[in-house]
């Protein structure tokens, strides 16, 4: 096991501060500790696929909001993550960014900067109406007095109609292309909107900035805590540091340099396991098929007795009835 390891309490104008390198080879439930800091992958069952990221502060562990995933082939991979002083952070699966953001938003170590404003109301004034009717708009003359149904035009008195049997023909009824409907103002838009109002955000009272946030406790051990039902674990070249440039390079010199030869070596030993088992399926096969044969003859052997001791009262009987 190689590492490097950094006092994680120094400052650093511009660059990293704090970063965690490990190459993991998962198979059930593995994480690094790093005394104030938990990182890593846990596999645990068909539902626990996850990636720990915890933070500790003044004493009490911290984990992060976000829900990240970690890789759950059978490969090598590298996770990365990178704590700057302004409190910002990445996380790299592999040499590339898988999640980013910021210790004051993606953990609850400290209050809120700001919080709703419980106590707003909206103003009486307050439009939030997009569109109104037109004030200025007026009803056509003699709209009220177009009819919803008129007489169907193309309707014609049958031949065989008689009024005084049949009373007075009327044509049927049929939509008026010419009735829109009762009036209404048509709308246009509000020229006093002012948008869908908010409770408004105010600095929270309870919040107190903390400059030094994204320092670490130092850093004297590096811990792995490993807890798994099956085997095949495999993880080693754990880096600190405090240039992320230096730790790519170092995971590409290390994970990235096998990285082709493991996949072929590993999709070689899994076309060798899916052929073994496939012998060993069709030898199963055979064996199943041996075990029926050999059921089938000795229940042919029986029926065989059976049919010839039936046979033999068939013929003592038919002999007593001659008698």
């Amino acid at each position: 096991m190689d590492y490097l390891m950094t006092n994680a309490c120094t400052k650093y104008a511009y660059f990293l501060s704090f970063l965690v390198c490990c190459c993991v080879k998962p198979a059930d439930s593995i994480y690094v500790l790093l005394c104030s800091l938990m990182f890593g992958p846990d596999i645990c069952g068909t539902q626990t696929k996850k990636l720990h990221l915890i933070l500790s502060y003044q004493g009490q562990n911290y984990p992060i909001k976000k829900d990240l995933q970690c890789e759950t082939d059978k490969l090598t991979h590298v996770y990365t993550f990178i704590l700057r002083p302004d409190a910002s952070y990445s996380l790299l699966v592999d040499n590339r960014e898988r999640e980013s953001g910021s210790m004051y938003t993606d953990w609850d170590i400290l209050p809120p900067r700001k919080i709703k404003d419980v106590h707003a109301k909206k103003p009486k004034d307050w439009e939030d109406r997009e569109y109104i009717e037109d004030p200025d708009a007026v009803k056509p003359e003699g709209y009220d007095s177009i009819p919803k149904e008129i007489p169907d035009p193309k309707d014609k008195k049958p031949d065989t109609w008689d009024d005084d049997d049949d009373g007075i023909w009327k044509p049927r009824k049929i939509p008026n292309p010419a009735y829109k409907g009762p009036w209404k103002r048509k709308k246009i838009k509000n020229p006093n909107y002012k948008g869908k109002w908010k409770i408004p955000w105010i600095d929270n009272p309870e919040f107190e900035d903390d400059p030094d946030l994204y320092v670490l406790k130092p850093l004297k051990y590096v811990g792995i805590e490993v807890w798994q039902v099956k085997a095949g674990s495999v993880f080693d070249n754990i880096l600190i540091c405090d240039d992320p440039e230096y730790a790519r390079k170092a995971a590409e010199e290390s994970w990235g340099a096998n990285r082709e030869a493991e996949k072929e070596a590993f999709e070689e030993a899994e076309k060798e396991r899916k052929a073994r088992e496939d012998k060993e399926a069709e030898r199963a096969r055979e064996e199943g098929e041996r075990h029926k044969r050999e059921r089938d003859g000795r229940h042919r052997g029986r029926d065989h007795y059976k049919d010839r001791r039936r046979k033999r009262y068939d013929d003592w009987d038919d002999y007593h009835d001659e008698l």
